[in-house]
């Protein structure tokens, strides 16, 4: 048995073992890249962790750490509350306004983890605040980043762009913007029918209350929060946050970090529980896995797979499984990483004319980048950490079905209305 085909085995083990004996899935994918790597790769502990996802550990830290500050000082209640006043206190259009703020973040420039980061924080607060699904202001907020990411000046569509160009594929950069954001609107529209978005239809700005002994339930009678001089820096440190991700290329975890510690001097009694509100167990949940899955690429397994499709000559039955393998590794890494190793495994069956290239390169930039819900990807990872303590769990696992749903589904439909029709 191959190197290639153990890793593929093993990490299925560290699913199925992780939920049927509730071993953190983190902790054991570390160990399972410590064991894979030394016994069947022979790599080195250096060799082992350089796959460490060292950028998104600081994500979701310097987020989360952010961002329990701002909670702290009201910040995020000031925030909560502008929010119901800017969709004139509709609940049922908070989720569709923070896709909008997202995509439009994605769309200008910004990185769509960078985006995802500045948007979570603030939609998760407002979600618990007004009664709305996490699960549904997650989705939102993920799926806006994906669709404004492949925008013409967008990061994910700036990138497939000048793939098609280097490979002197037909491209269309307005069609894949159009694509996938069509596409991401129709996987709102699926969600908000799913996960309680009718319930909101008609409901104007209440915040639910707890039931009385009767079990009836009233609307809770709030005061808006003020703008003090703690907030108003807080805010001050997220519009640097928002310019320094936008306007200067500058990693937003770190940004995050900068701003929390700025914060954190001016204001200490603010931050005296920051850090023990940072989403731990999460961070080693996603980092462990994506160790894992970066080990895997090291150790040629996702090329190995690249060239199993290669090797077959039915243009669209290769389509489809190429699509499958975008969504399945993006599930677990960066989408920024995959769709530069992804279209060019389609050019041979591009370059023959076989199959319409731009519904192609459409599907595949869809496939790699929806599935950023997943808790194992960035997008959803965040999420994931933004969750309230007693929910984040249930997210993770309503993230994960998700994410693994979508993995399933979305490759035979891209494929299906795509790029089997021939457009």
């Amino acid at each position: 048995m191959s190197d290639h085909v153990i890793s593929i085995i093993v990490l299925v083990l560290v699913f199925v073992v992780a939920t049927a004996f509730s071993v953190h899935m983190g902790a054991l994918a570390l160990v399972a890249a410590f064991v894979v790597g030394t016994a069947i790769a022979g790599k080195s502990t250096d060799g082992i962790f350089s796959g460490f996802p060292g950028d998104l550990f600081v994500v979701l830290v310097g987020v989360t750490f952010l961002f329990a500050i701002a909670r702290n000082n009201g910040t995020v209640d000031w925030l909560v509350h502008r929010c119901m006043r800017a969709v004139g206190g509709r609940t049922a259009l908070i989720p569709w306004a923070m896709f909008l703020v997202t995509a439009l973040l994605a769309g200008v420039g910004a990185v769509v983890p960078a985006a995802v980061g500045i948007i979570a924080p603030i939609g998760m607060g407002v979600a618990r605040r007004y009664g709305i699904s996490p699960l549904l202001m997650g989705i939102f907020i993920a799926n806006g980043g994906s669709a404004g990411g492949f925008s013409p000046i967008g990061v994910f569509g700036t990138i497939t762009n000048d793939i098609v160009i280097r490979n002197h594929i037909p491209g269309s950069p307005t069609l894949l913007f159009l694509y996938s954001l069509i596409f991401n609107i129709l996987l709102n529209l699926a969600a908000f029918a799913l996960f309680g978005g009718r319930q909101l239809l008609g409901r104007r700005g209440e915040v639910p209350a707890p039931a009385d002994a009767g079990g009836t339930q009233a609307a809770a009678t709030e005061v808006p929060p003020k703008l003090d001089a703690n907030r108003a820096l807080t805010l001050i440190g997220l519009l640097a946050l928002v310019c320094g991700a936008l306007f200067f290329d500058l990693d937003v975890g770190l940004m995050a970090l900068s701003v929390a510690v700025v914060l954190s001097l001016v204001s200490p009694q603010y931050a005296k529980n920051a850090a023990e509100m940072c989403a731990w167990s999460t961070v080693l949940l996603v980092c462990g896995i994506v160790t894992y899955v970066n080990l895997m690429e090291r150790i040629g397994t996702i090329d190995y797979l690249g060239d199993r499709v290669a090797s077959i000559h039915a243009p669209l039955p290769a389509a489809l499984l190429i699509c499958f393998i975008g969504a399945i590794v993006a599930a677990f890494a960066s989408t920024t990483g995959i769709l530069g190793a992804l279209i060019p495994l389609a050019v041979p069956f591009l370059l023959s004319g076989q199959v319409a290239a731009v519904p192609l390169v459409a599907a595949l930039a869809i496939c790699a980048s929806v599935v950023d819900a997943s808790p194992f990807s960035t997008s959803g990872a965040l999420v994931t950490a933004n969750a309230s303590d007693d929910e984040r769990n249930l997210v993770f696992r309503r993230l994960m079905v998700w994410g693994f749903s979508l993995v399933a589904v979305v490759p035979l439909v891209t494929w299906g209305v795509l790029v089997a029709p021939g457009w």
